[in-house]
């Protein structure tokens, strides 16, 4: 079976990868097909099909694809829990997969492959616990409304000089980032980073997933990715193959690329969403008398991130290591908004129709769905109730202790999260319940190891 140059980079010709999947498999003459979900931690997982064999069985209704639950109720290393939903008390039963194959989409970093997202179903209905239900569910709620969320997507990762295997056989020691200082907005960059950033912008721009820029920050070897305002769902799903892609791209040069929220002392990676509120085709958060200003509307939308976002935490902050990251550079410590104001929570950011706001808090470990779909819960709790946003901090946040702060810790988080009347309401009580199951397992994983920082601190002085 051919394949076609256009999948393997060896041109610069943009091509218009999405469509029905027999046609993509005739046309790039694809052999694999990668039926996907995305799970709790925002990865694809699934199972890789020969295009062809799939495809004649699909036809002839001889399969129907499934995979161990589990997949969309586990921790970031896959341990099988020991209650709920995805248990052995359930016995780990097979859910079923409805694939989209009218979205299938070519993968230029994974030559003769395109990837099928399906959604895990429970009977005939979606399953209620899998991340794209979940966000959703709140869109359905906001649309009922009569209102549109439109999102736009940036990212801060880490790229580290040698492949994850290689950071694995040195256990993770001694990492050597790809740049070694300070480079925030350098375009003097060093031939690794920039042979890797423009290898991911070409590799998306064939998958039909344009940035809209790439540029280093500030800690060593870090980049931020921006992509353009768009429909939510496509966001997400943009930015989990994004993620596929900078890590596959990375290791085929020799590198590796972590979206941890502090995978160094002193580091810290964000995800940051870019939120609007639209009805029939106008933006809706600018006031109509200052391009700077926020509506009515748009002040009970921050109202109800204010309120919202504490309440749910373990959403965009999902694992122990993620609480390292907030309080450091750039990484809110405390629940505000402002004009233009990075040290706050919500960032009110733009002017006229390009007005919007920046949530800050999630960081770069956050599953997208998940993460957007606290986001508009918030904006709906705000737009439906009487709630008052107060004034925008015009100073360092940080240093406002009159200002409430996020936490620190993970199991504090998750103490409020499950106690949360207004999360369950939100959310719904299976929807918490699952998600602090989930995160109970990543603190459980810490809880008896014995890091490098405590035998420092103890090992000659308890």
């Amino acid at each position: 079976m051919r394949t076609d140059s256009r999948l393997t980079g060896a041109t610069d010709d943009i091509i218009a990868p999405v469509g029905r999947l027999p046609e993509l498999v005739e046309a790039f003459g694809l052999d694999t097909v990668m039926l996907a979900v995305v799970d709790p931690q925002g990865r694809l997982k699934g199972k890789e099909f020969d295009a062809e064999v799939l495809l004649a069985r699909l036809a002839q209704g001889r399969i129907r694809p499934e995979m161990c639950g589990y997949v969309i109720g586990t921790d970031l290393s896959m341990t099988p829990q020991d209650s709920g939903t995805f248990s052995w008390e359930s016995g780990f039963g097979d859910i079923a997969l409805v694939p989209d194959l009218n979205r299938a989409r070519v993968l230029p970093w994974e030559p003769g492959t395109a990837v099928v997202f399906a959604q895990p179903v429970d009977g005939d209905r979606p399953h209620p616990l899998a991340p794209a239900t979940i966000l959703t569910e709140q869109l359905d709620q906001l649309h009922g409304l009569g209102y549109e969320v439109r999102v736009g997507i940036e990212t801060e990762f880490v790229v580290y000089e040698g492949t994850t295997a290689d950071a694995a056989a040195a256990g993770w020691r001694r990492l050597e980032p790809v740049t070694w200082d300070n480079r925030d907005y350098a375009l003097d960059r060093t031939t690794g980073v920039a042979g890797f950033s423009r290898s991911l912008r070409q590799a998306l721009s064939r998958a039909g997933l344009p940035v809209e820029a790439v540029k280093l920050e500030s800690a060593p070897g870090q980049i931020e990715v921006t992509f353009p305002y768009g429909r939510a769902r496509e966001a997400c799903e943009q930015h989990v193959l994004f993620k596929h892609a900078a890590r596959a791209l990375a290791d085929r040069q020799g590198l590796a690329a972590t979206f941890m929220a502090a995978p160094a002392d002193g580091v810290g990676s964000g995800m940051h969403l870019h939120l609007s509120l639209w009805a029939s085709g106008k933006p809706l958060l600018t006031h109509p008398d200052d391009p700077h200003g926020l509506s009515e509307l748009g002040e009970r939308a921050v109202a109800g991130l204010l309120e919202v976002l504490p309440a749910t935490v373990p959403i965009w902050a999902p694992y122990v290591n993620s609480y390292k990251r907030l309080g450091g550079p750039f990484a809110p410590s405390r629940i505000a908004w402002g004009r233009d104001n990075r040290s706050c929570a919500v960032r009110v950011v733009g002017h006229g129709p390009g007005l919007h706001l920046e949530v800050r808090l999630p960081g770069a470990d956050a599953n997208p769905y998940l993460a957007l779909a606290a986001a508009v819960a918030a904006v709906r709790h705000g737009v439906t109730g009487d709630l008052k946003a107060g004034e925008p901090v015009t100073g360092d946040a940080d240093r406002d202790d009159d200002l409430r702060e996020v936490p620190r810790h993970a199991g504090d988080a998750v103490k409020a999260f499950e106690s949360s009347p207004l999360a369950s309401a939100l959310l719904g009580e299976h929807v918490v319940a699952h998600l602090a199951c989930l995160a109970r397992l990543d603190m459980d994983h810490h809880a008896a190891r014995v890091t490098d920082v405590e035998l420092a601190r103890g090992f000659a002085q308890a």
